[in-house]
């Protein structure tokens, strides 16, 4: 069977965890992520073709992918800066960070520059509360963040593709399922 966005390895990949998921609906939210792996975000297409491997209706995937503040539902630049805004972020600065990011990124929330590198969104509880303001990017993080400590990682970041201001991984490999 050809599918319109997903690969056939990614849908091999899929099928592979079948038997970990006796119901295939609990196989949504890994197969989202192995889609946006693959193709960046979870396009529409993706969700088709996942509700066929899963044996869903296009509508039970998009409502999980659209629940779920990790799966990007467009294109996002190459460093997704996730700023969180939860109760004790928001006490200790992180509304003036994303003011900050936005002022020196020129873009608002859930944009992306123009050179493709950044997209700003604001999130949830990242489970950071005890370094707050923070952000993740990508699949990093970065904590007890300042403005002049934002401004050095968007540098770092176009400069070499990394900041030496990451405080970690934002979860274990093993709940990344690798």
């Amino acid at each position: 069977m050809k599918y319109k966005a997903l690969s056939k390895e990614a849908v091999s990949r899929i099928k592979a965890e079948f038997p970990k998921y006796p119901d295939l609906r609990s196989l949504t939210l890994p197969a989202l992520r192995i889609a946006q792996e693959e193709i960046g975000y979870v396009s529409e297409a993706a969700m088709i073709d996942i509700a066929e491997v899963l044996e869903l209706t296009p509508i039970q995937v998009y409502d999980v992918a659209t629940f779920y503040s990790q799966y990007n539902m467009k294109p996002v630049g190459k460093y997704l800066l996730q700023v969180c805004k939860t109760l004790s972020c928001s006490l200790v600065g992180a509304i003036s960070i994303v003011e900050h990011l936005q002022k020196t990124l020129g873009i608002g929330i859930g944009e992306t520059t123009e050179d493709g590198y950044f997209t700003l969104k604001v999130v949830e509880c990242l489970a950071a509360c005890g370094s707050a303001p923070m952000m993740q990017i990508n699949n990093r993080y970065y904590e007890q963040l300042t403005p002049e400590k934002v401004d050095k990682i968007l540098n770092d970041l176009k400069q070499h593709g990394e900041s030496d201001l990451a405080t970690g991984p934002f979860m274990l490999p093993i709940l990344q399922g690798q």
